[in-house]
């Protein structure tokens, strides 16, 4: 019995456990010595990213079930219990997070020195909190957990922020994101009532009356629209990221907005398969609409930092186009511009977080002649501006593509909406680059000047390789997943 308690918790504990022991030790040491306190926090997050891939060496991809199956009494008398597993479509999402947290950490190790051990704290209990939603199979838990995210989030703009509004940008984001979850949980509250538990492994197998189905449907998109977000409900997300210091703009990029298409995956379209299709054009319309007024606005936009937040709305809608094609090629395909989005946007963050450390201003009109000042960082900007535009050999592309051939064999004019969004975005992208990296040198409002010292050009070569690497040798992640897609679309969930 100690043997099977030392294996099972060994697979999917432990990268769980890590990050909350990682959190806890800071608490005992001195703010005066933030140097012990910041390489704790990192070595505890390297180790979590260290582990996170051995569930998918010992993953079998011949099977859609869950894997790794953990569970521990929680609410034994209303059955809820704390289930952990991982399927081929959570596997990548959880690799993603622990990657993202160690540069989240190196980011903020010179800039974050007041509440350094508070901050290191917050990082690493977003990360437990980030891995346990990938890996959850309860209902309830569900819920609770994205929740709980928005609480480290939250502080994280509101104290470390970068100007004036960051209180009012760390509301408008715990608020709408906070309020939108509440019909979510009426859902989960319907669910326990019809099936007698919150595991969402039966809930799987229950079948729901249509109307049911409709209004649980409802439920749960008011929850996951406003965290990827879905126009209209995505004014808080050019907000948080303007206000958020690099490191929080890299992980509200990389994770947050994953939560509501994860969420999409795990429960709104396995568990309302008929209203899913019902509501088929109800997300075409709005998301089509979206990568065309999201691209347009990214152009009118002056702050750096809003330009790239608007370029990943629409991305992301683009990605729910994809899920709610009822295909392979859509639904897995838009797993991995899931996944890119997660390096793309963040290199692109981390970038204008150079800027921002040496002139103190993220205003586009001051910048222009980068190239013959700072040409290390030009050409990691160049790489990532031909990611974010989803050139062939990118990890972008290998996404994008899919959604588009999915999506026109189900829609062909929402597929020529979405293929002229991704024309105008390599417009705004190029326009970008232009702007700040090429022309005249603006010495009135630029003085000093410095490229990328060692550190910051260690923390921009995993995501530059993560990039390259998916784009050209993308076959481990359709290879992992393809069972799991392939039992979403033909057992049952779309007939």
């Amino acid at each position: 019995m100690l043997e099977h308690f030392c294996e099972c918790y060994s697979d999917l504990s432990g990268p769980i456990l890590c990050p909350v022991l990682g959190s806890i030790i800071p608490l005992f040491i001195p703010n005066s010595r933030i140097r012990p306190i910041r390489l704790i926090g990192l070595c505890a997050s390297l180790i979590t990213f260290l582990y996170s891939p051995v569930p998918r060496i010992q993953f079998d991809p011949s099977t859609a079930k869950s894997q790794f199956v953990e569970s521990l009494r929680w609410l034994p008398y209303e059955n809820i219990n704390f289930y952990l597993g991982i399927d081929g479509i959570s596997l990548f999402f959880v690799i993603l997070t622990t990657f993202l947290i160690p540069i989240c950490i190196l980011v903020g190790w010179s800039g974050m020195r007041s509440y350094g051990k508070e901050y290191i704290t917050a990082s690493l209990i977003r990360e437990f909190l980030m891995i346990a939603v990938f890996r959850m199979l309860d209902l309830l838990l569900f819920y609770v957990l994205p929740e709980s995210v928005l609480i480290p989030m939250f502080i994280i703009i509101g104290v470390w922020g970068s100007r004036q509004r960051k209180i009012k940008a760390a509301y408008q984001f715990f608020l709408y994101t906070l309020l939108g979850s509440v019909f979510m949980l009426l859902a989960i509250l319907l669910i326990l009532l019809q099936t007698g538990t919150t595991d969402l492994q039966i809930s799987l197998t229950t079948e729901f009356s249509e109307r049911r189905q409709i209004f649980l449907w409802i439920a749960s998109f008011a929850s996951f629209a406003v965290k990827v977000p879905m126009v209209p409900v995505h004014i808080w997300l050019p907000e948080a990221h303007v206000e958020a210091p690099t490191a929080g703009s890299v992980i509200l990029a990389g994770i947050p907005s994953k939560l509501g298409t994860h969420g999409f995956l795990r429960f709104s379209i396995p568990m309302f398969p008929e209203a899913t299709l019902c509501s088929t054009p109800f997300i075409y319309t709005p998301s089509a609409i979206a990568i065309i007024y999201t691209s347009l606005t990214t152009s009118r936009q002056i702050d750096l930092k809003k330009i790239i937040a608007y370029s990943s709305v629409a991305h992301m809608n683009l990605v729910t186009i994809g899920m709610f094609s009822p295909n392979i090629q859509g639904i897995g395909g838009s797993i991995t511009p899931m996944l890119s989005h997660g390096l793309v946007p963040s290199a692109l963050f981390l970038c204008v977080g150079v800027l921002y450390d040496r002139h103190k201003t993220r205003l586009v009109r001051y910048y222009g002649g980068l190239v013959s000042t700072m040409p290390n960082l030009s050409t990691i900007s160049f790489s990532s501006t031909l990611a974010n535009m989803s050139s062939p050999g990118t990890s972008s592309f290998i996404g994008e593509f899919p959604i588009s051939v999915g999506a026109f064999q189900r829609n062909s004019l929402v597929a020529t909406l979405a293929a002229l969004g991704m024309i105008l975005g390599a417009a705004y992208s190029l326009w970008l680059y232009n702007r700040v990296v090429s022309g005249n040198l603006k010495t009135d409002f630029l003085h000093k000047f410095s490229d990328p010292n060692g550190r910051e050009v260690s923390i921009f070569i995993p995501f530059l390789v993560g990039v390259v690497r998916m784009g050209v040798h993308p076959k481990v992640f359709p290879d992992r997943m393809h069972t799991s897609v392939s039992n979403l679309v033909q057992h049952g969930k779309f007939h």
